[in-house]
């Protein structure tokens, strides 16, 4: 059993269809490989994917590479989805044990207290956030870092929790938008990257989809 790093903390008819879209996803990661497959989630609501059969430590392999892994033993490198945050750091659930707290030097993001670098690279609440472990305490990995400040670095963004990618992309067209973004990247289960296209304004997109999606989204502004 892989216990997944991504979160489905929706209730009701959402929860569901948050399962389905995770259900579907894994089938396609998976492709041919000779296993069968079962999607649950636990109390804590982190997913989790049994796999049985021929090819079933390949399809492990899979699902860790794509969504990331929780463990019961502490790694030197995981993933934790983004909990809380305060003048401490960020706090990281990790599934299993103590949350991971990454200090303020640890984030390496620039000036800044916690909430203010959150707020500036649209770090949702439950997003997925790779973190490594050394002598001075965890910090944000690298890799983790590049895509973040990638982030900024291009046409804006919007970034939306509790909606799956065709949720949020149903709710881009609804409200007239189809034409102002290049894509939504899913960064977790239930969250999601609107990626604007030169010119758009990140506010006014906000402004214009908040209406319609009770989730918590942030602006990344170049």
């Amino acid at each position: 059993m892989v216990v997944l790093a991504t979160k489905c903390y929706v209730g009701g008819d959402a929860r569901q269809r948050a399962l389905d879209s995770l259900g579907s996803q894994v089938a396609n990661a998976l492709g041919d490989l000779d296993v069968a497959v079962d999607v649950g989630v636990r109390d804590d609501d982190f997913p989790t994917v049994t796999v049985s059969g021929p090819d079933e430590t390949v399809a492990r392999n899979v699902l860790r590479e794509e969504w990331g892994e929780l463990t019961p033993e502490p790694e030197e490198s995981g993933v934790g989805t983004l909990d809380s945050w305060d003048d401490d750091g960020f706090v990281l659930d990790v599934g299993f044990g103590d949350s991971v707290t990454v200090p303020p030097d640890g984030i390496g993001l620039g000036q800044g207290t916690p909430e203010q670098i959150r707020t500036r690279f649209g770090l949702v609440q439950h997003l997925p956030l790779s973190y490594v472990t050394g002598e001075d305490g965890p910090r944000l990995a690298d890799a983790e870092r590049d895509r973040l400040y990638e982030w900024t670095r291009g046409t804006g963004r919007v970034n939306v929790n509790s909606a799956t990618r065709s949720e949020v992309r149903a709710t881009v067209n609804r409200a007239g938008h189809a034409d102002d973004i290049v894509t939504v990247e899913r960064l977790g289960l239930l969250e999601q990257s609107i990626v604007c296209r030169e010119g758009t304004d990140p506010p006014g997109l906000l402004a214009s989809i908040g209406e319609y999606l009770p989730s918590e989204l942030l602006c990344v502004v170049p």
